[in-house]
């Protein structure tokens, strides 16, 4: 059995680098979803044959190949138009490799864990940190043959990383495939190719600073009239000056509304997206902008007030406010939430739990949160944990890295810092330690709760185990100090009890005090104790 995971070091997160806010397209004429239909399926067979052009180049991409490809858009587009366009293609391409990466990693991981419990004799129990033996010799017989297709796909994705080889679909795998489940997705064929074809339109375009209003292709002004630069083979259908349409009806931003008319205002750079929800009947517009990021602040001055610390589960999130020194304060705290259902649903669901956790964290007076820096790709192969497939659907369904993302924006807008620290054995440590000690008549302490301490005590460089008992051998201090949590460095960790004025006892007078303090004892133990040590009456009274 090997030794422990070696813990990281906690850091504050930083913060946004970018705002992305929506709004409704309303009161739009027949004319004007007509335009934005032709315009975003002209465009959006444009970004597909850029795309594969792109994925066609592989590793042997350079600029004059991106200058030919611009050209070449630029005659059926507009310059403005093919710069969006490459553009994302870029990104696009960039996330099928970075996709590809986590693919090479996860079937490693899976053919590690093949490999390791078929080398073990059937049957032979397995470890905390280790797997056994497959239970029979037909599990183990069917386990070699998935070895072989692993290595298989393995070996495929690598000589396609190496080739510089991704495969890319413009509107999403997942609809493609549900093309072939559309009983199961409840959509008729005439309803897929809607959000098919819907799905692979192009209507975004990246701002640019110094030109009117941020931005030549989309433009909106401060009071909220959308215009659009028509692609050259459609400019027939333009309403105004330059090769331009103006839609009827205008855009309305309240979140971040003034922010974004400042810049507008300013001529500063703002990106554009339009789409349509087919489910809903309505258009939409994404205004997006970059923001400076704000300097993380020393870890140590973060938690001068306390921290809360917060542990992510697939329902709800429990957090728990800790002081300074590491001791829970009040009781725990749980923020439901219910990942059923639509993503808009889910994403809705993630902003109102963590609007609450900032909301009580603002009302505490805590200025950090910290919560865990967790990564499942390695951890939900059903290699590595076989017929669970329940727990592997839990850990698929826990947003993660939404929830990360989501709350490092909000945190940032309402000036609170989060601190991510290892998630290495929190939870384990955390029930030991802290579960049955805070358990009570009325109130149970559950292991998320615990889990909670854990992660706030690591945030604060504190271990997480609780303060130690005094020695076997006797009461006093022999063997060092009795407590692990305060160092040497701490003022006041061994200091005297304030003095208090007063008799020590009900029975003593008011003024025994002063005499017995002046007065020369009579024995030889008095006069040694008179000389060594004094101590300090207390107050015993209410």
């Amino acid at each position: 059995m090997g030794g422990l995971l070696e813990v990281a070091v906690p850091f504050v997160a930083p913060g946004p680098c970018g705002v992305t806010i929506r709004t409704r397209l309303k009161d739009l004429t027949p004319e004007d979803e007509k335009v934005l239909r032709l315009v975003g399926t002209h465009l959006g067979s444009l970004a597909s044959k850029d795309l594969k052009a792109r994925c066609a180049d592989g590793l042997e991409h350079s600029a004059e190949t991106w200058a030919d490809r611009k050209r070449d858009l630029t005659s059926e587009a507009s310059s403005r138009w093919a710069g969006s366009i490459t553009k994302a293609t870029h990104d696009q391409w960039a996330l099928a490799r970075r996709g590809q990466s986590a693919h090479v990693q996860c079937l490693e991981a899976g053919i590690r864990t093949l490999r390791h419990r078929l080398s073990l004799p059937v049957g032979e129990q397995g470890t905390r940190r280790s797997p056994g033996g497959y239970r029979s010799a037909h599990e183990w017989f069917h386990k070699t043959r998935r070895l072989r297709v692993l290595e298989d796909r393995l070996a495929q994705v690598r000589a396609d990383r190496e080739a510089g080889r991704v495969r890319v679909a413009r509107g999403g795998r997942r609809l493609l495939g549900t093309r072939h489940h559309l009983d199961a997705a409840q959509l008729s064929e005439a309803q897929w190719r809607q959000r098919w074809e819907t799905a692979r339109w192009f209507l975004s375009a990246d701002g640019e600073s110094g030109k009117r209003y941020g931005n030549e292709t989309i433009r909106v002004t401060p009071d909220g009239e959308l215009s659009i630069k028509l692609p050259v083979p459609l400019s027939g259908l333009a309403n105004a000056k330059h090769g331009r349409y103006v839609l009827a009806g205008a855009m309305r931003l309240g979140h971040r509304g003034t922010e974004w008319a400042d810049r507008v205002e300013a001529n500063r750079a703002v990106a554009y997206r339009i789409h349509y929800d087919t489910g809903r009947g309505r258009w939409y517009v994404d205004a997006s902008w970059t923001i400076p990021v704000t300097p993380t602040i020393p870890i140590q001055t973060a938690l001068a007030h306390g921290v809360i610390g917060v542990d992510t589960n697939a329902d709800h999130l429990a957090a728990w406010r800790l002081d300074p020194h590491g001791n829970p304060i009040g009781r725990p705290r749980r923020f439901l939430y219910d990942l059923s259902g639509s993503r808009d649903h889910r994403d809705a669901q993630v902003r109102h739990a963590l609007s609450r956790l900032l909301n009580w964290a603002k009302t505490c007076g805590v200025k950090v949160i910290a919560v865990e820096d967790l990564d499942f790709q390695a951890e939900k192969t059903r290699e590595k944990h076989g017929r669970k497939k329940r727990f592997r659907q839990l850990v698929s369904g826990m947003p993660t890295g939404r929830l990360r993302a989501r709350l490092t924006s909000m945190a940032d807008a309402t000036g609170i810092a989060v601190i991510a620290v290892d998630p290495a054995y929190t939870s384990k440590w955390g029930a030991q330690h802290w579960q049955r000690p805070l358990d009570s008549k009325t109130h149970k302490t559950t292991r998320h709760d615990a889990a909670s301490i854990a992660i706030g005590r690591r945030a604060q460089g504190h271990p997480i185990r609780r303060r130690t008992a005094p020695p076997r051998a006797h009461q006093s201090d022999v063997h060092g100090h009795r407590t692990v949590q305060a160092g040497p460095e701490t003022l006041g960790r061994e200091g005297p009890r304030p003095r208090v004025p007063g008799p020590r006892t009900r029975s003593v007078p008011p003024d025994a005090e002063s005499t017995r303090a002046t007065r020369t004892p009579k024995t030889v133990r008095g006069v040694r104790s008179a000389q060594v040590w004094v101590q300090h009456s207390l107050l015993l009274t209410d």
